[in-house]
């Protein structure tokens, strides 16, 4: 998550953004699942662009000021297949197999990314 925020930069693209996270999760020899990704935040929930997880450097829907995007890495243990459970929202690796989750919103702003969901200036985490 903080290598993708780092490439949250104006004048980037969202291939930086993927190209960063799968860098570090097959560095630490994990899966990625692709079907799965960040997404833009705006009126409609997972709005475009689609932030892949892993992705070519300098490709895709360019990063400028006042862009605001979910950044959410997908990493699993040995597969990259996610199951959906009949609720319709969990999701579990194809295997059983251990996975995790995170999420940041971000605004790509002409001084850096600003992670806007940080909580850590409340006192939590």
């Amino acid at each position: 998550l903080a290598a993708a925020i780092s490439a949250a930069v104006v004048g980037r693209r969202i291939g930086d953004i993927s190209h960063a996270i799968a860098e570090v999760a097959h560095a630490d020899g994990y899966e990625i699942n692709t079907d799965f990704g960040g997404h833009g935040v705006g009126r409609i929930m997972h709005a475009d662009p689609h932030v892949p997880n892993d992705g070519k450097p300098g490709r895709g829907y360019p990063l400028r000021p006042g862009l605001v995007i979910a950044l959410e890495p997908w990493f699993l243990e040995t597969t990259d297949e996610l199951i959906t459970d009949p609720d319709g929202w969990t999701l579990r690796s194809a295997d059983g197999s251990r996975g995790a989750h995170v999420e940041h919103t971000v605004a790509v702003t002409d001084d850096g990314p600003i992670v806007l969901t940080d909580r850590s200036w409340l006192g939590a985490s």
